[in-house]
């Protein structure tokens, strides 16, 4: 059922948003390093790799340069427009076709580069392996703001791999047990309020069966 709504509304989304599309693949073919694309191999279900679609937001050959993996609010590698397309998630649009083609859902959790992913256990590998990765996700509500984090800390890496991510994979688990076609949609639901009002945190009153949140984050989250 799930795989259903997926199509409808990524074909619907297409669709509505091809439109915007078309003026940020102009932009972005004019400035920066004229990518318009930013593909990346990402681990999906059964822990199988895929190519992940985003808009170009940061130079080419950001993965082998300082920081790595993990971007900064204001990133020296980001693109002229790398920044706004990040904040208003706008860089994911392309993801749509990953949807489409049912390499991802809408809702599950965001499909991880394999560095990232080889941190889980193999006991949260099995869960997150049972179901497509996502566009949205609890973890990515809850996280939204985790370039903020991440740049508030003097060592990033270790605050990502060591308290981030343990929690990260304890909130896929909670979506795997709890998948549902209302929690689904309470998701996408959350996802837009968000993002439209990042300081809104009453998605916390849907979710309260949610893990605790670790001490070391209540203050960010």
């Amino acid at each position: 059922m799930i795989r259903f709504f997926d199509i409808i509304l990524s074909a619907l989304a297409i669709i509505i948003f091809f439109p915007l599309m078309i003026p940020i693949m102009i932009i972005l073919k004019l400035t920066g390093e004229h990518d318009i694309f930013y593909r990346q191999t990402r681990i999906g279900k059964k822990g199988k790799p895929f190519q992940v679609l985003k808009f170009a937001t940061m130079l080419r050959d950001s993965p082998n340069m300082q920081g790595g993996l993990i971007t900064a609010p204001d990133d020296p590698r980001l693109l002229p427009m790398g920044k706004f397309l990040r904040k208003t998630k706008i860089n994911e649009l392309p993801q749509l076709l990953n949807i489409f083609l049912g390499q991802m859902s809408f809702v599950g959790y965001r499909p991880f580069a394999k560095k990232h992913y080889d941190i889980y256990s193999d006991e949260i590998k099995l869960y997150i392996n049972s179901i497509r990765p996502g566009l949205t996700g609890i973890g990515s509500i809850i996280f939204h703001n985790e370039e903020e984090m991440l740049h508030s800390v003097s060592d990033r890496e270790y605050f990502h791999d060591q308290v981030i991510t343990p929690f990260k994979g304890k909130l896929e688990c909670w979506y795997v047990k709890n998948r549902t076609i209302k929690n689904y949609f309470f998701i996408i639901l959350c996802t837009a309020l968000v993002i439209l009002n990042p300081k809104h945190k009453n998605w916390m009153s849907y979710f309260k069966n949610i893990p605790s949140i670790p001490d070391e984050l209540k203050i960010y989250v």
